[in-house]
């Protein structure tokens, strides 16, 4: 009996393993060398923070041609690793009737000439466009 006990217990942990390592998370970290740890989606694509946006507002301040630059990032349910807080995240309805996701209040961009996942081209676009880095956020 305490065989298939334990027996069913490592069964069990491997299943659990199994299944951790293939999580996927709707929001993930990558990194780079010059600008540390960053905000990426599922498959890698980084997200920016746009500093002309009021965090906290419930709203965006990048419509029209923006958003065409920007496309807005939104993930139904958030799913994040260890290092980040599931609790961060929320959403707003943009007053085009979109949801886009948030992060500590400030709403989540792609940058439309990020092509493959870990781009970083949109970093200090205008000087108001950037990598949202969970070590110091919100920024000063």
């Amino acid at each position: 009996m305490r065989f298939a006990t334990l027996l069913t217990l490592a069964l069990l942990a491997t299943v659990v393993a199994a299944y951790a390592s293939e999580t996927e998370y709707t929001v993930d970290l990558a990194s780079d060398e010059a600008l540390g740890t960053f905000l990426v989606d599922g498959e890698g694509m980084t997200l920016y923070y746009f500093a002309n946006d009021v965090p906290g507002s419930g709203a965006s301040t990048c419509y029209d041609t923006c958003v065409e630059r920007w496309p807005v990032f939104f993930a139904e349910e958030i799913t994040v690793p260890a290092e980040l807080n599931v609790t961060d995240f929320n959403g707003i309805v943009r007053d085009d009737g979109t949801t886009q996701t948030t992060y500590k209040g400030w709403p989540l961009y792609y940058y439309f000439q990020d092509k493959s996942p870990g781009d970083v081209k949109g970093q200090g676009v205008g000087g108001v466009w950037f990598v949202v880095n969970p070590e110091n956020f919100p920024p000063e």
